[in-house]
């Protein structure tokens, strides 16, 4: 009989990265890093990036993601995963231009 266990772990956090002007938010990006058994250091997952639309374009969205790779070495990741909805073609090209590779495919399951 196989038995299924759950283990809270706590080893885990999120790192919010923000990008102001004139003292308002104008962008962020969310940076997840996680460790599991299979690694002995954690990888990190970028998610949630976003640019208000009047400052898109002007080098926002690639400083918060340069400084997300930069936390992402000094917290000891060995890798960096960021995803994109499957036809924003701009978007890949943005990652792309950042040095990321496109590597797998993403299932998702909305709950």
């Amino acid at each position: 009989m196989i038995t299924l266990n759950s283990q809270t772990k706590t080893d885990s956090i999120a790192v919010k990265i923000t990008a102001h002007e004139d003292g308002q938010q104008i962008g962020r990006v969310f940076l997840y890093v996680l460790q599991n058994d299979l690694h002995d250091r954690p990888f990190g997952f970028l998610e949630d990036l976003f640019v208000e639309e009047a400052f898109r374009k002007q080098g926002v969205g690639s400083r918060l993601i340069q400084a997300a790779i930069l936390e992402a070495k000094a917290r000891g990741c060995y890798k960096l995963i960021g995803n994109s909805r499957q036809f924003a073609g701009a978007v890949h090209k943005f990652y792309e231009r950042l040095g990321f590779k496109k590597w797998g495919f993403e299932f998702r399951m909305d709950l």
